[in-house]
């Protein structure tokens, strides 16, 4: 496997798909990531020209991606990965259990729980993994409700962007957050300045073994839907 993202000659392919067909069969890639097969970087920087095209707050445009390709910062960066993903989770602050449309006990969820594991095993395997991140003035921008809105609402969008720019060009990624139980230890092995940039995901990049993704199972549309009220 090529350490680096190499850089092709080739204008950078796509699948074809339409609109509606991008947007609902862009999956969590674990199990499918091509590990063996370079990503170039002309592919990259095509999805990353799409995603300058997303909102933010004000037009700021204070987001920033970084790309890890090096396989010792890799493997580093799926280790503090790893040991978030077994950090208990954020306690809810609720009585009861936190709501959820999903059915734990389903076989639905034991296939995501064992490509997870999967997708642990072999992290630093992967030849791309990005952390997109958000600049601020300081941390206590976060401290409201508003506050976060408007920094999540001014870098989420670019990071979905790329996703669905990468399906349309056959790369997988997969939407995850367990490092960020170590996001300062993440911001030291990667020189982030931890105070005035916050980290927000991280994703695997890669082609996909076939790309014939189908839309997931999700509850019915009437389920999400509230008009008027409440």
């Amino acid at each position: 496997m090529t350490d680096a993202i190499s850089a092709g000659n080739n204008p950078p392919s796509t699948l074809g798909l339409s609109a509606d067909e991008v947007l609902s069969t862009t999956r969590a890639v674990r199990k499918r990531l091509d590990l063996g097969r370079p990503v170039p970087r002309d592919v990259i920087e095509d999805c990353l020209r799409i995603a300058l095209q997303a909102p933010s707050g004000r037009n700021r445009q204070r987001w920033d991606f970084i790309f890890v390709e090096d396989r010792e910062t890799r493997a580093a960066v799926a280790r503090l990965w790893r040991l978030g993903l077994m950090a208990p989770p954020p306690a809810s602050g609720g009585t009861g259990p936190a709501f959820s449309r999903m059915n734990f006990a389903s076989e639905q969820w034991g296939r995501i729980a064992g490509s997870l594991a999967h997708l642990a095993d072999h992290l630093h395997e992967v030849p791309l993994l990005l952390i997109p991140c958000l600049r601020v003035e300081s941390r206590a921008e976060l401290d409201t409700v508003r506050g976060q809105a408007g920094a999540w609402g001014s870098v989420i969008p670019a990071f979905w962007s790329f996703m669905l720019a990468a399906r349309e060009r056959g790369l997988g990624t997969a939407w995850t957050t367990s490092h960020l139980s170590y996001e300062r230890e993440m911001a030291e092995l990667l020189g982030i300045p931890y105070d005035t940039v916050v980290q927000v995901a991280l994703t695997p990049v890669a082609y996909t073994v076939g790309t014939d993704f189908k839309p997931g199972p999700r509850a019915d549309a009437d389920a999400f839907a509230h008009w008027n009220r409440w």
